[in-house]
Order: structure tokens, then C-alpha cells, then sequence
């Protein structure tokens, strides 16, 4: 589901406040490079669209639920901000990596 900026990360929130609560359900977030497009490239280079503005585009899932939203170029500095606050809040329950017994052997 995409939405604004804001009522994502509003929605970020309450989706990490329900992994607190529930217990294993994870919320994953990923990040990438979005053109604004809807259909396949073409194959033919000479009919591919002109450059447009580069943006971002922020996805959030937690169990079955989906959100999703798009960052334009003029607004990364506040949703940056926004974000990592959100993300120093919620992030009390991350844990440590295990180390790999080959590193536990070299450094006896």
C-alpha cells in the first residue's frame, strides 16, 4: 500500500510497537532506487522513457502487512531525520551477531 511520507512513518511506529508487543513477528525495511515507473522496460532502447527525477522508494513489512512510500529529492533531508528518529526509538531490541566458530578457533 503506498502512502505519504508522513503517515509511513506513522505507520512504521505502530508496526514496530506491535513487534514489541507480539513478540516474533520481525518488521523489515528495505530502500531502493525508484524511477517512478509501473510497467517493464522496453526492449527497444529508442522507446524508453526520458530521465526523470531520482527517488526513493521505502518498504515496510511486518507478518502479511505491507506499506510502502516514495521520498522525492526535496523531502530526503526531513524523512531522513524523521526516520532515524523513529529508528533510535524502536531499535531496543536488536540482537548481537553470534560469532562464527572459525573466528572463535583463530583467536584463541
Amino acid at each position: 500500500m503506498l502512502i505519504e511520507s508522513d503517515a509511513f512513518l506513522v505507520e512504521l511506529n505502530s508496526m514496530f510497537q506491535k513487534s514489541k508487543m507480539g513478540g516474533s513477528d520481525t518488521v523489515t525495511i528495505t530502500l531502493k532506487h525508484y524511477d517512478g515507473r509501473t510497467k517493464p522496460h522496453p526492449k527497444d532502447p529508442k522507446k524508453a522513457p526520458k530521465e526523470t527525477e531520482n527517488l526513493c522508494m521505502f518498504r515496510a513489512r511486518l507478518g502479511k502487512k505491507k506499506i510502502s512510500c516514495v521520498v522525492k529529492p526535496k523531502e530526503v533531508n526531513k524523512f531522513q531525520s524523521a526516520f532515524s528518529s523513529v529508528l533510535q526509538c524502536n531499535m531496543d531490541k536488536m540482537k548481537k551477531p553470534e560469532a562464527s566458530k572459525t573466528s572463535k578457533k583463530n583467536g584463541k
